[in-house]
């Protein structure tokens, strides 16, 4: 398992859906770190964060699509 604090979030270039809305209140963000994704809670982002590999990310999204 990936422990949240081995992952240097601190510059995270932190993104919202392109079908989100300014006003969007159930959005998660995403941010890549290396060979890693990252997802949040947009409306709590000191809420814990889902700490993903890249090939797990992408069978997320294939899944959903």
């Amino acid at each position: 398992m990936i422990n949240r604090h081995d992952i240097d979030l601190s510059r995270a270039d932190w993104r919202k859906s392109s079908h989100s809305t300014a006003q969007g209140e159930n959005c998660v963000e995403v941010a890549q770190t290396g060979s890693h994704v990252a997802v949040r809670d947009s409306k709590c982002p000191d809420s814990p964060i889902l700490i993903l590999h890249h090939q797990e990310w992408s069978a997320f999204l294939a899944k959903i699509k």
